[in-house]
């Protein structure tokens, strides 16, 4: 797909807020690879090319195994994924998918025994934004494969921009 609208330039000072609450979001204190994963899981469900381009580069820049990468589609059917990654990434599954089923009580009670609320309040936060930015990325049409992380990690977690 061509790109549509460069979105940025049309409307500097209403990206502007997306682009705070997107940093907001990153720096807030969770993990950044648990970030990560819970922005290409949202984006696969999403079918956004751009941000599983991206996500997917982001998490092997920070030292994640292409196994994990792969198997983020099927995580429930798979064995390395700790339990705070899979209430976070059931947590996003069902606010991704808001309308169909709600979040239920029992994803709710899987994330309250892994997350304190502040961290809860966080990953809604996350969660929310890739999720803007997949309706802005396909709406659209941003280019996958254009995207260059702009940090490098020599040890898993460690960044060293």
């Amino acid at each position: 797909m061509e790109s549509r609208l460069d979105y940025g330039k049309v409307l500097p000072e209403g990206m502007k807020t997306i682009y705070a609450l997107d940093h907001y979001s990153a720096h807030c204190g969770l993990e950044p690879e648990l970030l990560d994963l819970i922005k290409l899981r949202a984006s696969q469900i999403n079918g956004c090319p751009y941000c599983i381009d991206m996500h997917s580069k982001d998490l092997r820049t920070r030292g994640e195994s292409e196994q994990r990468i792969y198997g983020l589609s099927i995580w429930r059917e798979t064995p390395y994924y700790t339990e705070r990654e899979r209430a976070a990434l059931a947590f996003t599954e069902a606010i991704t998918l808001i309308a169909n089923d709600r979040v239920s009580d029992e994803v709710y009670d899987q994330v309250r025994k892994q997350f304190v609320d502040e961290e809860i309040v966080k990953l809604v936060i996350a969660i929310s934004v890739i999720n803007v930015w997949n309706r802005f990325a396909i709406t659209f049409g941003d280019e996958p494969g254009s995207y260059k992380p702009d940090h490098f990690v020599t040890k898993k977690g460690k960044d060293s921009r």
